[in-house]
Protein backbone atom coordinates (compact mmCIF):
# COMPACT_ATOMS: atom_id res chain seq x y z
CA UNK A 1 0.00 0.00 0.00
CA UNK A 2 1.64 3.75 -0.66
CA UNK A 3 2.25 5.74 2.06
CA UNK A 4 -0.69 8.90 1.72
CA UNK A 5 1.12 12.35 2.58
CA UNK A 6 -0.84 11.99 6.37
CA UNK A 7 1.16 9.04 7.16
CA UNK A 8 4.49 10.51 5.95
CA UNK A 9 3.74 13.29 8.22
CA UNK A 10 2.73 11.38 10.32
CA UNK A 11 5.93 9.22 10.74
CA UNK A 12 7.86 12.09 10.46
CA UNK A 13 6.34 13.74 13.30
CA UNK A 14 6.27 10.66 15.67
CA UNK A 15 10.28 10.19 15.18
CA UNK A 16 10.30 14.41 16.32
CA UNK A 17 8.68 13.31 19.02
CA UNK A 18 9.88 10.03 20.43
CA UNK A 19 13.45 10.21 19.27
CA UNK A 20 14.74 7.69 16.51
CA UNK A 21 16.39 5.20 19.01
CA UNK A 22 12.77 5.03 20.83
CA UNK A 23 10.78 4.43 17.46
CA UNK A 24 13.46 2.36 15.86
CA UNK A 25 13.26 -0.14 19.05
CA UNK A 26 9.49 0.14 19.22
CA UNK A 27 8.98 -0.31 15.69
CA UNK A 28 11.34 -3.36 15.90
CA UNK A 29 9.30 -4.88 19.09
CA UNK A 30 6.03 -4.15 19.69
CA UNK A 31 5.06 -3.16 16.38
CA UNK A 32 7.02 -6.03 14.22
CA UNK A 33 3.79 -8.53 15.18
CA UNK A 34 1.56 -8.06 12.13
CA UNK A 35 -1.45 -7.04 14.43
CA UNK A 36 0.22 -4.12 16.00
CA UNK A 37 1.54 -2.77 12.77
CA UNK A 38 -1.97 -2.22 11.34
CA UNK A 39 -2.36 -0.42 14.54
CA UNK A 40 0.93 1.65 14.33
CA UNK A 41 0.20 2.59 10.47
CA UNK A 42 -3.52 3.65 11.58
CA UNK A 43 -1.99 5.79 14.26
CA UNK A 44 0.66 7.06 12.65
CA UNK A 45 -1.55 8.43 9.63
CA UNK A 46 -4.51 9.87 11.62
CA UNK A 47 -2.93 10.53 15.08
CA UNK A 48 0.27 11.84 14.29
CA UNK A 49 -0.45 13.00 10.66
CA UNK A 50 -3.93 14.26 11.17
CA UNK A 51 -4.06 15.42 15.06
CA UNK A 52 -0.62 16.62 15.50
CA UNK A 53 -0.18 18.63 12.87
CA UNK A 54 -2.82 20.39 12.58
CA UNK A 55 -2.48 24.36 13.09
CA UNK A 56 -3.36 25.93 16.64
CA UNK A 57 -1.72 24.79 19.35
CA UNK A 58 1.95 24.16 19.02
CA UNK A 59 3.91 20.74 20.31
CA UNK A 60 5.05 21.38 23.58
CA UNK A 61 1.08 22.41 24.59
CA UNK A 62 0.13 18.78 22.74
CA UNK A 63 2.52 16.88 24.58
CA UNK A 64 0.77 18.35 27.74
CA UNK A 65 -2.39 17.94 26.87
CA UNK A 66 -1.47 13.82 26.48
CA UNK A 67 -0.03 13.75 29.94
CA UNK A 68 -3.00 15.27 31.86
CA UNK A 69 -5.60 12.86 29.56
CA UNK A 70 -3.28 10.09 30.14
CA UNK A 71 -3.14 10.58 34.19
CA UNK A 72 -6.69 11.40 33.90
CA UNK A 73 -7.66 8.44 32.79
CA UNK A 74 -4.78 5.61 33.76
CA UNK A 75 -3.24 4.73 30.74
CA UNK A 76 -0.02 3.97 32.19
CA UNK A 77 1.68 2.80 29.18
CA UNK A 78 0.46 5.51 27.34
CA UNK A 79 1.30 7.63 30.24
CA UNK A 80 4.77 6.78 29.88
CA UNK A 81 5.68 7.41 25.95
CA UNK A 82 3.76 11.19 26.49
CA UNK A 83 6.42 11.86 29.23
CA UNK A 84 9.10 11.23 26.74
CA UNK A 85 7.54 13.25 24.43
CA UNK A 86 6.85 16.31 27.26
CA UNK A 87 10.65 16.36 28.37
CA UNK A 88 11.61 16.06 24.45
CA UNK A 89 9.41 19.27 24.04
CA UNK A 90 10.96 21.10 26.65
CA UNK A 91 8.73 20.84 29.73
CA UNK A 92 11.33 19.21 32.54
CA UNK A 93 10.66 16.80 35.33
CA UNK A 94 9.74 19.19 37.91
CA UNK A 95 7.11 21.03 36.14
CA UNK A 96 5.71 17.60 34.82
CA UNK A 97 5.46 16.15 38.14
CA UNK A 98 3.83 19.60 39.45
CA UNK A 99 1.09 19.43 36.76
CA UNK A 100 0.85 15.32 38.29
CA UNK A 101 0.42 16.95 41.92
CA UNK A 102 -1.83 19.52 40.60
CA UNK A 103 -4.07 16.95 39.04
CA UNK A 104 -4.40 15.16 42.33
CA UNK A 105 -7.04 17.47 43.71
CA UNK A 106 -9.27 17.08 40.43
CA UNK A 107 -8.44 12.87 38.96
CA UNK A 108 -8.04 11.86 42.86
CA UNK A 109 -4.82 10.96 44.67
CA UNK A 110 -5.05 7.27 44.23
CA UNK A 111 -4.58 7.61 40.39
CA UNK A 112 -1.66 10.31 40.55
CA UNK A 113 0.01 8.24 42.80
CA UNK A 114 -0.02 5.63 40.03
CA UNK A 115 0.59 8.29 37.35
CA UNK A 116 3.67 9.70 39.62
CA UNK A 117 5.46 5.92 39.77
CA UNK A 118 5.03 5.82 35.85
CA UNK A 119 6.73 9.07 35.97
CA UNK A 120 9.24 8.33 38.45
CA UNK A 121 10.32 5.38 36.43
CA UNK A 122 10.27 6.42 32.99
CA UNK A 123 12.51 10.58 34.08
CA UNK A 124 14.76 7.33 35.84
CA UNK A 125 14.75 5.53 32.63
CA UNK A 126 15.35 8.59 30.25
CA UNK A 127 18.53 9.95 32.75
CA UNK A 128 19.74 6.37 32.71
CA UNK A 129 19.55 6.11 28.54
CA UNK A 130 21.37 9.85 28.95
CA UNK A 131 23.92 8.54 31.00
CA UNK A 132 22.80 10.66 33.41
CA UNK A 133 22.48 10.15 37.49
Amino acid sequence: MAESELYKKGAALRRQLYGDAAVDRANATTYSDPIMKKFIDVATETVFGALWTRPGLDLKTRTLICVVSDAATAREPELAIHLRFALRQGWTEDELTEVLVHLSGYVGVPMIREAMLVAKKTFAEIRAEQGKA
